[in-house]
Formats: structure tokens, sequence, C-alpha cells
């Protein structure tokens, strides 16, 4: 059980805090049966692991970001006024992703959310983002980033195509055209079990793409042959090199 003032505070806080900080933020109060993996998920090796290798998760909350940045708010279990908080890591990234990434460690806040904000706005903010851009380009594996004036198709293993736009115009018309963004890896992708379908989307969007003043490139990883419904008209590229690093979390 826990006590409802406490959780009333920290759900009230969690709502001042999100509405401050940079960017769009939203914040729910969780439950304790709904927080079963959110423990393992918490991106610190630092002050709140330990604050949590004494006093299991009991209530938090969590605050989202559109992009799929996580925040999670939770009480110090201490005789100080004010919170803990916590970067989250991405759930639908591989582990091989984080090799090498330093954890974005959590923070104390003081009984202040207007404070805090800025706190949370000029460290751990810089820090997670910094984490986050990195694992998210690491799980890119065989998949080269696009650029502003280029879009790089990749073929996968299982048929599919995906790409990592460089700006929304890009991303619009790739959406258009059938494929969908991973919120957490940010990379787009066309399935290919309708190989049809998928040749038809592959030869429409280069001229969309092109009105926009940007090209596009098929990339073939290394044992990939294309499908004969691929369009010739799109350049294949090398795919760069990559050089796994090394998970911390």
């Amino acid at each position: 059980m826990h006590d409802h003032d406490t959780s009333e505070r920290l759900a009230s806080y969690a709502d001042v805090l999100a509405g401050e900080l940079p960017d769009t933020w939203t914040s729910s109060y969780l439950e304790p049966d709904a927080k079963d993996d959110l423990a393992d998920r918490i991106w610190d090796l630092d002050l709140v692991a330990a604050c949590l290798a004494e006093h299991p998760l009991q209530q938090a909350a969590l605050l989202s970001r559109p992009d799929g940045a996580q925040l999670v708010l939770l009480d110090r279990y201490d005789e100080r006024d004010g919170f803990l908080i916590a970067a989250v890591a991405p759930a639908a990234l591989p582990d091989v992703a984080f090799l090498a990434v330093p954890e974005p460690n959590g923070i104390a806040l003081a009984d202040d959310p207007f404070l805090s904000a800025e706190q949370v706005a000029g460290d751990l903010l810089s820090r997670y983002d910094a984490a986050l851009a990195q694992v998210r380009h690491n799980a890119l594996g065989g998949i080269q980033p696009s650029q502003p004036d280029r879009v790089v198709l990749t073929w996968q293993t299982d048929g599919s195509i995906a790409t990592a736009p460089a700006d929304d115009r890009a991303s619009a018309v790739l959406t258009s055209h059938g494929f969908v963004r991973d919120p957490q890896s940010g990379i787009y992708r066309l399935r290919g079990d309708d190989t049809q379908a998928q040749a038809r989307a592959l030869r429409e969007i280069g001229p969309s793409l092109d009105a926009l003043g940007i090209g596009t490139a098929l990339q073939h990883p290394a044992g990939r042959t294309a499908p004969t419904a691929a369009p010739a008209s799109v350049a294949p590229v090398p795919a760069g090199p990559r050089t796994p690093a090394t998970r911390s979390r």
C-alpha cells in the first residue's frame, strides 16, 4: 500500500515539472502494478540505482515526450524534501545498441518543480538526449543515415526496406507511401510481404522526393540481393563500416 498524500504530491509535482520542461512533455502517475518492467529500464548506475537497491519501486510518475523519450520521477526515501528523477532507456532497442554508451544517471530534485525544471533541462536532459542519439544510431545497424538531400534505403534480411530520413519533408513522403516509423529508433520500415505493393511504393517515392530536391539511393547489405521488383533507377550505395560499442547499462 502507498500513502495517498504522498502519491498525490508526486503526481502534482510531475504535472508541474512536465509543463515547465522544454519541448512538449506529459506526465502520468503509475500505480504499483503498472511498473513491472519500468525498474529494469531506469537508465542509471548511480544515485537512483542505489536508492532502488534499498527501496524497490513502489510509486512513480512517468514523463513522456512525443519522440519516445521518458523520465521517471520517484520518492527519495530519505529525510530530505524533493524527489529523484532518472532517464528511462528505450524498450524496443537491442542490447547491443547500448554498448559503450554512458548512462545518463539521474539527479536529486528540490521540492520546487519550477527550479527543478531548470536543473533537469540544463543537466539530465542534455545527457539523456546525447545517450538516446547514440543508442538510436547504434540500433541502425547496417542502415546508413540519410542526408537532407538524399534518402538512403536499405534492404533488410526479412525483405523489408528501412531508412532513417534526415528531415520531416522526407518523413512525410515515406509515411504517405506505407513506411512505418519505429518511435524508439526513429527508423522507417516498408514491409516486404507484398512485393508488388512494395515495388510500387518505391517507384512512387522517387518522383515525390525529387520534387523536394531530395535524391534516393538503395543500399544492398552484403549477402543481400534486392528482389527483381526493385526500381532500377534507384542507385545502390555501399554500406559504411560499423564498429559495435560496448553496453554499460
